[in-house]
């Protein structure tokens, strides 16, 4: 799958980006439902989509799986839940591993 970040990164450098400079403040992989997410929300907002109650309905509408609670039944308030867990989560980890997950 490709990796909208690293991909965004490399079209803006005007070339490939290090990998430890793409993802140096992860501190832990990231799950297939947090890539699928983040690809999906990629598409959506850059497409000029930037209102969350929006995108939400975007993401639901593509079957898109909240990581943390399982949920395709996406509402603006579920996308600020699941930001803000997975937010918290990398923060852990990178408090704990470090950067260059």
């Amino acid at each position: 799958m490709s990796d909208a970040f690293k991909d965004r990164l490399a079209q803006v450098a005007g070339g490939p980006v290090p990998k430890d400079l793409a993802h140096q403040g992860r501190g832990r992989p990231v799950s297939e439902p947090e890539h699928a997410l983040a690809h999906a929300m990629m598409e959506i907002m850059g497409a000029g989509e930037h209102d969350f109650g929006a995108v939400a309905a975007a993401l639901a509408a593509r079957g898109i799986v909240a990581p943390i609670s399982g949920r395709t039944d996406w509402d603006e308030a579920l996308l600020e839940a699941e930001l803000v867990a997975a937010n918290a989560s990398f923060d852990a980890a990178y408090s704990e591993h470090g950067y260059g997950a």
